[in-house]
């Protein structure tokens, strides 16, 4: 197996080559993609390799982008687009949620609509309102859409090139805070399948769950339980539409406990269903109730507050010691 240490923004760039090498059909399409290479630089030297003709800068329309994208797949393309920042993609939410999710249905099934959305999402970078957001709840809600998002840089590189293999539409939330973070990437390996949870560190007290950027932070706040004597197993969402529930509630009926983490606002979110749904499928396992870290339940504050707003390893082990405590 050929291991190599990469950025995550670069393993999604390296996922998209090979994406783009592997069907002419694919075409990346966003606000600053080509020349610029994206404001994170994730599409970089793509526009070089593959031409303006596949790697499109359009306007700054997040409605064109998705409606056009919507069309390229009606007449057989696989459209990749890059709305450029979380709080970015409301122009497009009707185009999305209206029309997107809902056209194989309307054809029952004798359609498809490959399009893949890639969104750069959450906190951690110092911006502010727009430029921080965690809006993953709204596409998870609504039924025809597929919302994954990775955690590490090998799951990157491989969930991006499953997402747009995909005949379904599929948001792609990538946690901006991990793509400077370098990471194994098994350039010949075999990837889990795209709607998996994976449990990424085993443990017998406590569970813990996350997606995205949180993972870090929970792997960390399992250190740190476990040099204060408490063992804690933490897994990785992965995919939060649909949401793979079997290593969680087998988690759980180990541990008997279970917090769920997010950067998001709690109120309504996909943290809630994971508690919900735990407590109905595992309740006689559980020997404490359901915890949830999140975000606050308001805006998302101005960048001096992100350190106050956001969900630490202080806030996770916190609600670790309350679970133990019942």
């Amino acid at each position: 197996m050929t291991e190599r240490m990469l950025p995550m923004a670069k393993a999604i760039n390296e996922g998209l080559r090979a994406a783009l090498a592997a069907d002419d059909k694919v075409l990346l399409m966003g606000e600053d993609i080509g020349t610029l290479g994206g404001v994170f630089r994730v599409t970089e030297g793509l526009k070089a390799e593959f031409g303006e003709d596949r790697v499109l800068d359009t306007p700054l329309a997040e409605s064109g982008i998705v409606g056009t994208a919507i069309g390229l797949a009606m007449r057989g393309y696989r459209p990749v687009c890059e709305i450029q920042f979380d709080g970015f993609i409301f122009p497009g939410f009707d185009q999305i949620t209206s029309q997107l999710a809902k056209l194989t249905y309307r054809h029952e099934g004798s359609a498809r609509f490959p399009v893949v959305i890639r969104v750069p999402y959450g906190g951690h970078i110092g911006a502010v309102e727009h430029h921080q957001e965690s809006p993953e709840a709204y596409f998870a809600h609504t039924p025809g859409l597929r919302v994954v998002s990775p955690a590490t840089s090998n799951d990157a590189y491989w969930m991006i090139q499953q997402a747009i293999a995909s005949d379904d539409p599929v948001l792609f939330f990538e946690p901006k805070a991990r793509y400077w973070q370098k990471g194994e990437v098994a350039d010949d390996g075999v990837p889990a399948p795209l709607h998996s949870s994976r449990v990424v560190r085993t443990g017998t007290q406590v569970t813990l769950v996350g997606h995205g950027a949180m993972v870090a932070q929970l792997l960390q706040a399992a250190e740190v339980a476990e040099s204060e004597g408490t063992s804690v197993e933490v897994i990785d969402l992965r995919s939060l539409s649909p949401l793979d529930y079997a290593p969680i509630l087998a988690s759980v009926q180990k541990t008997g406990r279970l917090v769920v983490a997010q950067e998001a606002p709690g109120n309504v979110s996909v943290g809630s269903e994971v508690a919900a749904t735990v407590a109905e499928r595992a309740f006689y396992s559980l020997e404490a109730p359901v915890l949830r870290v999140s975000g606050f339940d308001t805006p998302f504050p101005p960048a001096k507050l992100e350190g106050v707003y956001l969900p630490d390893v202080d806030r996770i082990l916190e609600a670790v010691d309350r679970s133990l405590a019942y």
